[in-house]
């Protein structure tokens, strides 16, 4: 038997074809397997049946890429959103801070002569105030887009008060015209917010969830609350009803 039989060789013969250790010295295994016909033909088989299950032709599937492609949500350009709107943006900023700054440095002349009293004054200085304020505004939306929520509704009220007060000035007379028409820039840099607002959603942000997505977002957001009340549970020690150690 040349040192093994044959079930111990068909054992070693099996973890050699496995490609693991055989256990009993390999020349011992060989040895067995010249003098015996029975194991020689086991390994044959067994040599066989696992190349057979090993390389075999591959399972033909259907091509699935043009369905898959098709049905994928379209890919949104990796360039920056936005750029336009604000850069035109910065310009509005740019020139109502320029107003702002103009009014500030012809105020001394503009008020040398007159001494109409406090209250023009003060009212020409928060115009002033305001002016540069919204410029700041409009250049830091500009510069940080996520501003944009803050400083829309803020831009759109004074503008919406603007409009009627700056239409009664000219009609009466008080305003002249080129004044009046200073304020478009607040006009046009309301319409850039707008333009920057919606170019910052994205149209991942207006598109409505479907009802997998809905069902989606409810499990995810039930799973956290779950997690937290087992967080807050597990905080919870419990103590003596008198609060007094148990002796």
């Amino acid at each position: 038997m040349n040192g093994v039989e044959c079930n111990i060789c068909r054992e070693a013969l099996s973890a050699r074809i496995d490609g693991e250790p055989e256990g009993v010295p390999a020349d011992q295994v060989d040895a067995h397997l010249d003098s015996c016909a029975s194991c020689r033909e086991w390994h044959d088989s067994a040599t066989a049946l696992t190349r057979t299950l090993r390389v075999r032709p591959a399972t033909p599937v259907p091509d699935l890429t043009a369905a898959i492609m098709e049905a994928a949500p379209p890919v949104v350009p990796a360039t920056p959103r936005g750029w336009l709107p604000r850069g035109l943006l910065t310009g509005v900023a740019v020139a109502q801070l320029t107003l702002g700054l103009a009014q500030v440095i012809g105020v001394n002349s503009a008020h040398s002569g007159h001494t109409s009293g406090v209250d023009s004054s003060h009212l020409f200085n928060e115009s002033t105030a305001w002016n540069l304020a919204l410029g700041l505004g409009l250049l830091w939306t500009a510069l940080r887009p996520s501003a944009v929520s803050g400083m829309l509704p803020v831009t759109a009220a004074f503008v919406a008060v603007l409009i009627p007060y700056s239409a009664s000035d000219l009609v009466s007379g008080t305003a002249t015209a080129g004044r009046v028409f200073s304020h478009s820039l607040l006009l046009i840099g309301l319409v850039l917010l707008g333009f920057v607002y919606h170019s910052e959603r994205g149209p991942s942000d207006r598109t409505p969830l479907t009802n997998d997505e809905h069902d989606t977002a409810r499990s995810a957001s039930s799973s956290t609350d779950r997690a937290g009340r087992t967080r807050v549970r597990r905080r919870i020690r419990l103590r003596p009803v008198s609060r007094r150690d148990a002796a």
